[in-house]
């Protein structure tokens, strides 16, 4: 009897997964509940890496808005993903956590946290689970192509080829290098002629031409309480209310996160973006203008700003820094700027800045199963395929949902394939 298990369990199915971050452990989650010897391998030292250092200012899981608005953050790829987000969304994603005893709350926002805010506990929780169910993981192994019709490793003992005909690519963008993410899979890919488009930053910052004095007056402040208006090329203007940060070279922050696919598309087409801000969102041209020339007596135009208009050091400095001297001292120029204060973006910060990235392995190269169609027993799931969305869980909760659609997609080709 004994013999008959040990060749029973030889002969089982198996599978690898290249990329130890949340679509890659949910891939092989899936092809280990499905019965099949599931082994992982990553690049650095540890699984989870960008997912803990995402959860460094509070794990946002995912969000809990309808799903109707949830599946419209992910704008020109929504209907590559609607499906996969329908059998794996919001809400399928909290239970998931909550089986794994990390109960969830839902913020102010919308967005959804553990309750205790924290990422390193689920991931611990999750590990343990998959080392129960038999995942093996091993560190240190690069992906660094193909060995003929085998995986090639580059590990601290040297290079190792490592045979699999059912594989789970989910290796990240290109953002976050250091922590793995380094898009370093997209020449291997590409000289297999698979269609990848290119990766750009996402969830970034801009540079923006301050003077010296800007710079080094202002630099690391937030820009707080401020809406920004969009000009799209069908016409329309894109208004969204709240803050930014101020840096060196530029602009990054919550807000100009939300936009910038945007203004990166935008400049990648004309050179430049232009954005502006309104400066006091709860209060209209009009009213603005009459504040603004009300008399000041000896106070000076920033002091009287500051106290009739509510602006603070940043935002009058702002309108010093992106108006001549004879608009500042206009009143009627100067109330509409501070309605729509002109911004001109000059170029992204580079993609390793980025929270995430753009571009990827396009979905035309994939089945409904995530495998590739040139490559039969090749699945892709994560950041690495060409999708991109904003902060506040979209992200995570797309890299959830393709990893189990292609771990079911794997285990699916595995089951048929005959047992050597």
């Amino acid at each position: 009897m004994k013999n008959d298990e040990e060749n029973t369990r030889s002969a089982s199915p198996g599978a690898i997964v290249i990329g130890g971050g949340p679509a890659g452990l949910m891939a092989a989650e899936t092809m280990a509940a499905a019965g099949i010897q599931v082994d992982v391998y990553d690049a650095m030292p540890s699984v989870g890496r960008k997912f803990l250092l995402a959860g460094k200012g509070g794990m946002n899981l995912t969000h809990s808005e309808p799903a109707d608005a949830f599946h419209a953050r992910y704008r020109e790829h929504q209907t590559d993903l609607t499906a996969m987000l329908a059998e794996f969304g919001a809400q399928e994603l909290r239970a998931w956590a909550d089986g794994l005893g990390i109960a969830t709350f839902v913020g102010s926002s919308g967005r959804v946290f553990p309750v205790d805010m924290k990422a390193a506990p689920l991931l611990r929780a999750w590990l343990h689970r998959l080392r129960q169910a038999g995942v093996r993981f091993h560190m240190r192994h690069r992906w660094l192509g193909w060995h003929g019709n085998d995986y090639l490793f580059a590990t601290p003992d040297g290079e190792q080829i490592v045979p699999a005909d059912t594989v789970v690519l989910a290796m990240g963008g290109g953002s976050w290098a250091r922590l793995g993410s380094d898009g370093a899979w997209v020449a291997p890919l590409q000289q297999r002629g698979i269609a990848v488009a290119p990766l750009a930053p996402s969830n970034c910052g801009f540079d923006v031409a301050w003077s010296d004095y800007f710079r080094h007056r202002f630099a690391g402040q937030a820009l707080m309480t401020v809406a920004v208006q969009f000009g799209q090329d069908d016409g329309t203007s894109l208004v969204r209310q709240g803050q930014f940060v101020v840096t060196d070279g530029g602009v990054e922050g919550s807000l100009i996160y939300a936009l910038s696919a945007l203004i990166r598309n935008r400049i990648a087409s004309q050179g430049k973006a232009l954005l502006h801000l309104d400066l006091a969102p709860g209060k209209s041209t009009e009213r603005i203008l009459q504040e603004v020339t009300h008399p000041r007596g000896s106070r000076s135009i920033s002091s009287h700003l500051q106290s009739k208009v509510g602006l603070d050091a940043l935002k009058i400095g702002l309108l010093r820094e992106c108006l001549a001297m004879d608009q500042y001292q206009q009143p009627a120029l100067l109330a509409a700027a501070i309605k729509a204060l002109p911004l001109v973006l000059n170029a992204a910060r580079p993609i390793d800045e980025a929270i995430s990235s753009a571009g990827g392995v396009r979905f035309e190269a994939l089945n409904e199963q995530m495998m590739l169609n040139e490559l039969p027993g090749l699945f892709c799931a994560g950041e690495m395929l060409d999708w991109e969305a904003p902060t506040g869980g979209y992200l995570l909760t797309a890299c959830f949902a393709t990893g189990r659609r292609a771990g079911a997609g794997a285990a699916a080709w595995l089951k048929k394939k005959p047992i050597a």
